[in-house]
Parts: structure tokens; sequence; C-alpha cells
């Protein structure tokens, strides 16, 4: 083997520009595979953050829904002969609040269970905002500050004001900046509003929420339970969804039907919520490997051509190894280990150009107006993707080389000594 290591080698430094050239096509191939895949899914992790930073695993919640049996069916019930069907028309929901009956008792439960890493409670509450003689609709979101900023990163979306400020003051808000920039409302003023019950407050501004989503900016705001509970005119213990933090998000669905079934709640997961963001997230990743491997096969073909005309020229030389006791096998080994290394040599510069470019990319500044927490362009440093590259590359290689190697194989060194 070191003999045929050997001549192959001294092969390549005779066709050196042939060579560099095949090594080049496989660098090139790599390196904007890596590139590629780490930046295309850096944005979708970017993308997706911006709803499933701020979304539960599992949300519990109750909506008030037509009752399951109507008074009709219920009059029929111990009859012996009841009618053949029901005709029910216009069925309006139960005359019940949207809260969670016993919620304190529910988080206890979830809280004692290993596979849930945290339970926040949320209360909503839907509001008008008075701006002069102009109504705007809101919605203030009653939470726990302290825990929606360990695990759903709320001061990170924060562009203006301290989020303690909301967890320790007593009629304070954090205004949609949407929302804000329209009311023209600064940190420190006073904003009136009034509840769907009729309640008014004035709550002060401490800060201002940015999410990256227009629509959502434009409506939601953030207080306090305490605050919510004020304004609502209801009770300590009401609470209208509870959201749920798995150690593992891929147990979201199981969980939800597991705790719909076993406390009086409607519970959803985060695939079923989001399942469009997980869609364009696998569109894009599929695109992105598919040109990935397109480039990958392209260098191939370069190996494939290259090898060709090395055997074309160097009959002679492979006729006479033959001549002199080298078996087909034995000449089909050198041609192997010229393609091999042409892909091992250009899968290391490939990951080391294309780490390059990924740095580079990633101290690009990039300040989108509707995300601040970014700052420059998103790259996702994965490993997986150079040993996809680099594994793909080597054995693009030698299927190239395989085809030419066993060409020279076959080569009769008669038929090339007597043509000489």
């Amino acid at each position: 083997m070191r003999l045929l290591a050997n001549i192959s080698l001294t092969l390549l430094r005779a066709k050196m520009r042939q060579t560099l050239v095949a090594a080049g096509g496989v660098m090139f191939s790599i390196a904007m595979f890596v590139t590629l895949l780490g930046f295309m899914h850096g944005l979708n992790r970017l993308l997706d953050g911006l709803i499933l930073n701020r979304t539960p695993h599992v949300r519990l919640y109750h909506e008030p829904t037509p009752s399951p049996q109507q008074p009709v069916q219920l009059a029929y019930a111990d009859s012996t002969n009841p009618p053949a069907h029901y005709f029910i028309r216009s069925v309006k929901p139960k005359d019940d609040l949207p809260r969670l009956r016993n919620a304190p008792a529910i988080m206890e439960a979830l809280e004692k269970d290993p596979r849930v890493l945290d339970v926040t409670p949320r209360l909503v509450a839907q509001v008008l905002f008075h701006v002069g003689t102009t109504d705007l609709n809101g919605q203030v979101m009653g939470i726990d500050v302290l825990h929606e900023m360990q695990y759903y990163m709320f001061a990170d979306y924060m562009v203006g004001g301290d989020p303690t400020d909301l967890a320790r003051g007593n009629n304070t808000i954090v205004l949609g900046k949407k929302l804000a920039d329209i009311m023209e409302a600064r940190i420190g003023d006073q904003v009136q509003l009034t509840t769907a019950s009729g309640e008014r407050a004035m709550l002060r501004v401490v800060g201002y929420f940015q999410s990256g989503i227009a629509e959502f900016d434009k409506v939601q705001c953030y207080a306090n339970m305490a605050t919510v509970q004020r304004l609502l005119a209801r009770p300590a213990s009401y609470i209208t969804d509870i959201h749920v933090k798995l150690h593992d998000i891929n147990a979201a669905p199981a969980m939800a039907k597991e705790l719909a079934a076993r406390f009086p709640v409607q519970a959803m997961d985060i695939q079923t919520a989001n399942a469009q963001f997980e869609t364009g997230s696998n569109v894009r990743s599929i695109i992105s490997y598919a040109v990935g491997i397109v480039l990958l096969i392209v260098a191939g073909f370069g190996i494939y051509n290259i090898l060709n005309m090395m055997i074309n020229e160097k009959l002679d030389a492979i006729a006479i190894l033959k001549a002199t006791g080298f078996s087909g096998r034995d000449v089909q080994r050198i041609f192997l280990l010229l393609s091999l290394v042409i892909g091992v040599s250009g899968a290391i510069g490939g990951a080391v150009v294309g780490f390059a470019l990924q740095n580079v990319i990633n101290n690009v500044p990039f300040h989108p107006e509707a995300i601040p927490a970014v700052t420059h362009f998103p790259v996702d440093f994965s490993p997986k993707f150079y040993v996809i590259a680099i594994s793909f590359a080597l054995i693009t290689s030698w299927v190239a080389g395989w085809f030419p190697a066993r060409r020279a194989a076959k080569v009769d060194p008669v038929e090339i000594i007597r043509g000489k």
C-alpha cells in the first residue's frame, strides 16, 4: 500500500494544476455548503424565535363552549320512544367566565411533574385605550414578570424601560412599541383605558415591548398579575391561562392530550399552535440542503473528468505498471487513492474556508428596525453541517474516482505497448 500511495502522489505531482482545480472544486462546494446551511439555519432560528421564544410548550386555557347535551336531548333521555333526530339551531356558548377552575392546584400538580421545566400563570384582559376622542383596541396580558424574563426572554424584547419596574410597581404597564408610537406615550406617562366590563383605570408606562411582528405590537401590552386582576375586579386566584415549559419540546403533543384529559381544561401544544412556522423552516432547510448537495455533485463530476484525462495521458505508465507485475486491482487502488486524496484535501480546505465565511457573515452588522435584539446576521455554527459536507464530499470523490479507476484496471498492456 505504501508503494501504491507513492505512485499516486507521483501522478498527482505530475498533474499538479489539474489536481489543484479538482481539489478547489471540492473545497468551494464544501465551503458554500456549510456557509449556506449555517446562514439559513441561523435565519430560521431567528424567525422562529420571534414566535417560539414567546410561546409555551403547552398552553392550558378555558374557552366557553356550547353544552354537549342540549335541554331537548335531556327531556327525552328517559323516554321509551325518543325522536329519531334533534334539530337544534343557533346554539349559544354556556354563560361562563374564561377562567381556569382551581388553577393554583393545577399549577402545584404540574410543578411536581419531572417533565415540566416551568409553570407560569397568565391573565388576559381586553381593553380600550383612550387617546383624546379616539379609542384603540388593546389586550393587556398579566404575567409573572420574573418567570417571563427567565423562561420567555421577556427582557430581550423590551426596547425601553426596565422590566423589574413592571414587577415591582403597581398600576404599571409595558406598551407594545407600535401602540406606544400611535399614542405618542413616553415612559412615565399615564394612559387611560377601559376594560370590557366598563371599569376605567390609569396606568403608568414603564417600558416598550417589540416582538418584531407589527400587528402584535400594535395591540399587545403587559402588566403584572396583580394589576390585571385589579383591572378586572377579580381575586388573586383568577387566572385565564397556564403556560407550561417542558424539558423536551417534542413531548408537548402527548403532554397536551394528557393534561386535557387529566384536568378540566383545554390544552394546545406548541407544534399545533405554530405548524406554519415549522413548515416554512423545513422548506427553507430542504432547499439549502438541495443546493449544497448539487454543488458537491458538480465537484464530483470535475474529479471524474480530471481522472479520465489523467488515465488517457498515462496509458503508457499504466501499461508499464501492469507489465512489471502490478495487477488490475493495484492499478484501480492507485487511481482511487488519487480521487480520495483530492477529496480529503478539498474537504479540509472547504471546512476551513466555510468556517471563515461563517464568521465573516456573523460579524456583518444587521439592525432590523422590527427586531431590535438582533445586531448581526445570524449564523448557526453546528458541527453537523461540517460532518454532512465532508462525508458527502468523500463519498462523491470515491464514486467519481471508481469509474475511471475501473477503466484503468482493464487496460491491456500488450495493446498499449504494441501501439507504441
